[in-house]
């Protein structure tokens, strides 16, 4: 979700023209049409309707775990209220697969209780990845975010690169093996972090130019910055990845899970669960993972 607090989920559906833009556009523009159309209807018609029109029948959303976020948002109807909350985001970055089926987007976020409040009073980064339906529209697969002070510089929003191309499609994989493999990879960093630690066990799986989202942080981007954020807190971070998919070109995939952090200082005692987003991008053949995101949960009550 572009946000994750706890606020109900409440963008403008897409026009007829925009599929057949998508044909004479590159998909990389398709793609960020759609985020802004997404945003759009948020304004216009409420968060909750912009949703429901944009994710995908099995779109993943977080409640606070995974859960298929259409039928959720079906089961929970929102309450009756007097105010409209106002959910606004821009692309400030975004990326396809050599075969134009799946991309991510990423930007910042902002929140009013109502639409008609002055000011925000919740700032953030979403990553959503999407995937081409079988009509050539885009719709999400899966929704994430992080919650951060409000920036202090303003944030430069997407625009298409300077001579941008859209590279051929190449060939197509079998995605169903290339799932299997992902998942394996995401496994092997895991593996690895537990051998060496986290911070080393990164600078080896993780893209030079790797954007790194924690709660209650701005987003880093490169592994020299990641990995400065990462050497800063002496945690042990462990995860279990529990999905995953890849795109037809097999050069960007995703994977999803739960993870957990525990103090070193504290005898290895728990200090955070919660759920992540990690995307991956090939590199001269080799899985390196471009996103990282780690969202976390809310403290469970305690029982009496």
């Amino acid at each position: 979700m572009k946000k994750l607090i706890c606020v109900p989920l409440l963008l403008a559906f897409i026009s007829p023209g925009l599929a057949q833009k998508a044909t004479e556009r590159s998909a990389l523009e398709s793609l960020v049409d759609t985020e802004r159309a997404f945003a759009r209807m948020s304004q216009e018609k409420g968060t909750r309707p912009a949703f429901m029109a944009f994710i995908a029948e099995d779109g993943i959303l977080f409640r606070p775990t995974a859960v298929k976020g259409k039928q959720w948002m079906i089961d929970h109807p929102l309450p009756p209220s007097d105010k409209r909350p106002l959910l606004s985001w821009q692309p400030m970055f975004a990326e396809v697969a050599r075969a134009g089926d799946m991309g991510y987007t990423t930007g910042p976020w902002e929140y009013k209780d109502d639409i008609h409040d002055a000011k925000p009073t919740a700032f953030g980064n979403f990553v959503t990845v999407w995937k081409r339906q079988a009509d050539g529209e885009w719709k999400f697969a899966i929704d994430l975010g992080i919650s951060h002070p409000e920036p202090v510089q303003p944030v430069q929003l997407w625009d298409l690169p300077t001579g941008y191309k859209q590279p051929s499609k190449g060939r197509v994989v079998n995605v169903k093996a290339a799932r299997t493999a992902l998942l394996a990879r995401d496994r092997d960093f895991f593996n690895a972090s537990s051998r060496w630690g986290i911070l080393r066990s990164f600078q080896i799986f993780a893209a030079d130019d790797v954007r790194l989202f924690g709660e209650g942080k701005l987003p880093v981007v490169s592994k020299e910055r990641a990995s400065v954020a990462l050497s800063q807190g002496l945690i042990a971070w462990s995860w279990q990845p529990t999905s995953a998919d890849v795109s037809r070109s097999g050069d960007l995939g995703y994977t999803h899970g739960l993870y957990q952090l525990k103090s070193t200082t504290l005898g290895n005692s728990l200090t955070e669960k919660g759920n992540y987003l990690r995307i991956w991008k090939k590199q001269n053949g080799i899985w390196k993972v471009v996103l990282d995101l780690a969202n976390p949960r809310p403290p469970e009550e305690k029982k009496n």
